[in-house]
């Protein structure tokens, strides 16, 4: 209802997208959100989020404003869409539990698309494996049946070109960035591809974040352009960086 009187259907769904994460400001960060016991469900949850189930609300709801259908069941059904490989829970195994493989699939469904070589970005060497080889790290794979399906998604992902571009550079490459375009740092920790998300929001001439944040433990705009804010961050390297597609 809020969305609806908001009127906000013109935006492009960057946007959008932008509009619907300022709503969610001061939101509090709740880790693990989607790490639920029980079988795999499409979890709904808008008290607390972290950096993924922020950005999926806000690109989700984005797609909901273009397209004028302002119900549960398009939320439900917009949602399962982005976050599962063949859009709606099948298990564990179904869901896309690394960014990049995110990215990439929903660049083959025709909802977001990868921009970083656009932007400049230079080849990732994308070699997964941390699920399966950190099992324990997750309560879903404490049954081990599984461990070889994500396996086997993980084998799947490792064959695939990613390109980013690297946190020394982020600054150069700025000025093609476009409020709403959806942020992954990526990260040297081995097996691992992506550790946070967030959306680009322009201020003066420089891009910050708008993201859930673990220092504020709540949804919030970075202090400072992204370009400063990873430069602290030692195990992050670089960003991918894709854009939402009208639906």
């Amino acid at each position: 209802e809020l969305l609806e009187r908001a009127n906000l259907s013109d935006l492009r769904i960057g946007e959008a997208a932008v509009a619907v994460g300022k709503m969610m400001l001061g939101r509090p960060y709740i880790e693990k959100t989607l790490e639920i016991p029980g079988e795999e469900r499409l979890v709904v949850n808008l008290h607390g989020l972290d950096c993924t189930t922020f950005l999926e609300t806000a690109v989700t709801f984005a797609r909901l404003i273009k397209l004028e259908h302002y119900s549960h069941e398009a939320y439900w059904r917009e949602l399962a869409a982005f976050r599962y490989i063949n859009n709606w829970p099948d298990g564990y195994p179904s869901r896309l539990h690394y960014f990049s493989d995110w990215i990439a699939t929903n660049s083959e469904k025709k909802r977001a698309c990868d921009i970083t070589t656009m932007l400049g970005g230079i080849p990732y060497p994308n070699q997964i494996d941390f699920m399966s080889t950190h099992p324990q790290t997750y309560p879903a794979l404490q049954d081990s049946m599984l461990i070889p399906e994500i396996a086997a998604r993980e084998a799947l992902l490792s064959e695939k070109d990613f390109h980013y571009i690297p946190k020394d550079s982020i600054a150069s490459h700025e000025t093609h960035i476009r409020d709403g375009d959806l942020l992954a740092l990526t990260t040297g920790i081995e097996g691992l591809d992506i550790v946070h998300v967030g959306l680009a929001v322009r201020i003066g001439d420089r891009i910050h974040m708008l993201h859930a944040s673990t220092n504020s433990m709540e949804v919030e705009i970075t202090d400072v352009p992204l370009a400063d804010y990873m430069k602290g961050k030692k195990s992050q390297t670089g960003i991918m960086v894709a854009r939402l597609v009208e639906p």
